[in-house]
């Protein structure tokens, strides 16, 4: 079982994760190699706008949009939030040279890892009950007795739910964040 979670759940997290740091390097590597590194600053505009459409699902969720499914809408808001922080951060580079843009690259990483470990604590805990479900019905419980003996995995799962208690917030602050660095940079450049 200890290898099952390493396998399903801490290496995707860590090959998403990592996918979003290496990918900023070797973008911010090909922008210095070709000697183009005034696109970065474009980049953060793009990173920002991608960002914003993934929360798509977040107005699905809140019934302000009608189009799509919540699955499909959840699948394109971790891609492109991925894809728009990845842009993000190749457009802070290493030129970070203020505190706010600091504490902004350090938040947007805290909430790529939030969701992240979101994602996956869910999934392992869904196919987790799923499969406890199967192997109850399969041995001859009935329906009631099944809800009985995963009522504790249930209720733990719906703990685990609030995780979003934590990642919203977060995402709050970064887009807090980030509207002060815009407004600083159109008031003060």
């Amino acid at each position: 079982m200890k290898n099952g979670i390493i396998f399903k759940d801490i290496i995707p997290f860590i090959i998403w994760f990592s996918s979003m740091i290496i990918g900023a390097i070797l973008i911010d590597v090909l922008l210095h190699l070709f000697n183009i590194v005034f696109i970065g600053k474009y980049l953060g505009y793009l990173g920002t706008a991608i960002i914003l459409l993934s929360f798509m699902y977040s107005l699905k969720k809140r019934k302000a949009i009608n189009f799509s499914t919540p699955k499909v809408l959840l699948d394109y808001h971790e891609y492109l939030a991925l894809s728009g922080s990845i842009l993000i951060l190749v457009h802070a580079g290493i030129h970070v040279n203020a505190i706010l843009p600091w504490l902004a690259i350090l938040v947007l990483v805290i909430n790529v890892a939030s969701g992240l470990v979101g994602k996956h604590l869910l999934a392992q805990a869904n196919k987790t009950i799923r499969e406890k479900k199967l192997g109850l019905k399969q041995s001859g419980m009935s329906e009631d007795e099944i809800s009985k003996a995963i009522f504790w995995d249930t209720t733990a799962m719906d703990s685990m739910k609030k995780w979003r208690e934590i990642h919203l917030p977060i995402t709050y602050f970064l887009g807090l964040l980030s509207l002060i660095h815009i407004v600083s940079v159109i008031f003060f450049n």
